[in-house]
């Protein structure tokens, strides 16, 4: 009998893999803060999961690709800036920062479902 590490794993999987994605998206938007008319955009990280969870169900695979994370929306600045930029440090920082302790919880319960798994192999 084999073990299906995609049921095993459950969400967790996909949720580091978008949480991974969104760190490049907001990094990108720190990198242009400067840029003339640049937008801020974001990931709907809950509606992503969402639909990578039902895609998932359906059989249609559930993997974050490219075109998933494509469906990224604009942020709405607090303060907008004459040059059109839309990207504010401060949240953006914020953002980042959040997302990073998001992917450190979504890796210690990865681990431990892993953990769970190989003491249920070794009998432990």
């Amino acid at each position: 009998m084999s073990i299906d590490f995609s049921k095993a794993m459950g969400q967790h999987a996909d949720a580091l893999r978008l949480r991974a994605e969104r760190t490049k998206v907001l990094a990108s938007n720190i990198a242009n803060e400067s840029t003339p008319g640049y937008q801020a955009r974001d990931v709907d990280f809950a509606a992503t999961l969402r639909q990578l969870g039902q895609d998932a169900q359906l059989g249609q695979g559930g993997l974050l690709t490219d075109t998933d994370a494509g469906d990224l929306q604009y942020r709405v600045p607090f303060h907008a800036a004459q040059d059109g930029n839309t990207v504010e440090l401060g949240v953006e920082q914020a953002a980042f920062a959040q997302n990073a302790q998001d992917f450190g919880t979504s890796l210690t319960f990865l681990n431990m479902k892993l953990r769970g798994l190989a003491k249920a192999i070794n009998g432990q």
